[in-house]
């Protein structure tokens, strides 16, 4: 852990892994990364992530100010991103999504990092009920999700937070998506993934950071040579949530 990073700074970790949730966000719309890209989505977002990646499109969920916390009915209001968030268990999710009237039956849990908290309740409760569940995680702390959990691991390597990736992440992941900018990104995933038993059925993605031309000259590149596969943001090219 980086020795940097003060007590005031840290998420307590010990205290997030409850059963009761922390939520900045519930939207549906559709996925538009990886291996479910076009796939109409419900995302869960969660509050809470002290990994912090420069590039990071959601760093209002990174901090959990307990002057921020709301009902659950002003949260789903919101019209912008914002540090808002409101608390909840998985009975109480799962009634909020029939409340909403969503229609899709795959979830998305991201953040944030969800892996802060215990997902074995919501996702159990989830699968029960007919939901497809994915999970977005940084790969930087232990999953505890329902076995039928489709896992994406976006490896966050050498980030400020000091966190590392864990071998046991990569090796339960079902998908592995990594950002890249530069080469350097390429060999960083090499090291990582060297000496790690993947699923065989574990599918590498590489998304290009920001969409800008040379990262993606350079994952079309990649994903030709190595047989990998090229995630787009979709959603960004499109204009959609």
């Amino acid at each position: 852990m980086n020795s940097q990073m003060n007590d005031s700074q840290r998420i307590n970790i010990t205290n997030e892994v409850t059963t009761q949730y922390k939520i900045n966000e519930i939207f549906e719309s559709i996925q538009g990364e990886g291996a479910f890209t076009g796939v109409p989505s419900i995302f869960i977002r969660v509050q809470g992530c002290p990994v912090g990646c420069p590039w990071c499109d959601t760093k209002h969920t990174w901090d959990i100010p307990p002057e921020t916390e709301q009902s659950a009915s002003q949260v789903l209001l919101k019209s912008s991103d914002s540090d808002t968030w409101f608390r909840a268990t998985a009975e109480q999710l799962l009634n909020i999504l029939r409340e909403e009237g969503y229609t899709a039956k795959h979830i998305i849990l991201t953040g944030g990092e969800p892996c802060l908290y215990n997902l074995v309740p919501l996702t159990s409760l989830l699968i029960e009920n007919d939901y497809s569940v994915q999970i977005e995680t940084s790969g930087t702390f232990a999953l505890k999700t329902h076995p039928d959990t489709w896992v994406t691991v976006s490896p966050k390597i050498n980030m400020k937070g000091g966190y590392e990736v864990r071998r046991e992440l990569l090796e339960q992941a079902d998908e592995i998506k990594h950002p890249i900018a530069m080469e350097k990104h390429i060999e960083e995933l090499d090291e990582l993934l060297a000496g790690k038993a993947l699923k065989s059925s574990c599918l590498i993605y590489l998304q290009p950071i920001s969409q800008q031309q040379r990262a993606t000259e350079l994952a079309v590149k990649t994903c030709i040579e190595r047989n990998w596969r090229l995630s787009l943001q979709t959603h960004k090219f499109i204009g959609i949530e």
